[in-house]
């Protein structure tokens, strides 16, 4: 649900998203609505994934810090936006979600009365 803005991006599938891929779809979000209006980023990377080198015996404890990643479940709202056009707003929400790994789908908050 649309909490702050009237747009939104929506995952449509379970992943792990990592800062990289965030901060990636965060830049082409505002680049591309010119930096007007208002963005709201929901996800935050909070987990941290760790991996252990490659042709390294089992044992001798856990793996170094490899990235963080933030957890993101079917139906949650990954970004909002307000401030800008519809238009505007549906062009820069699918710059932002090439930039992620998973489906996702741009969502109007029920309540928009338009510009």
């Amino acid at each position: 649900m649309i909490s702050f803005g009237s747009f939104g991006l929506k995952a449509m599938e379970p992943k792990w998203i990592n800062n990289r891929q965030i901060e990636a779809a965060r830049q082409a979000l505002t680049r591309h609505m010119k930096r007007e209006g208002n963005v709201w980023i929901r996800i935050f990377p909070d987990k941290p994934i760790t991996r252990k080198p490659a042709e390294v015996r089992m044992g001798k404890g856990k793996g170094s810090l490899e990235f963080w990643a933030a957890v993101v479940k079917p139906g949650l709202i990954m970004f909002e936006l307000d401030g800008v056009p519809m238009k505007v707003a549906q062009e820069a929400l699918l710059l932002a979600a090439q930039k992620l790994p998973i489906r996702t789908k741009f969502v109007v908050r029920h309540d928009y009365a338009g510009e």
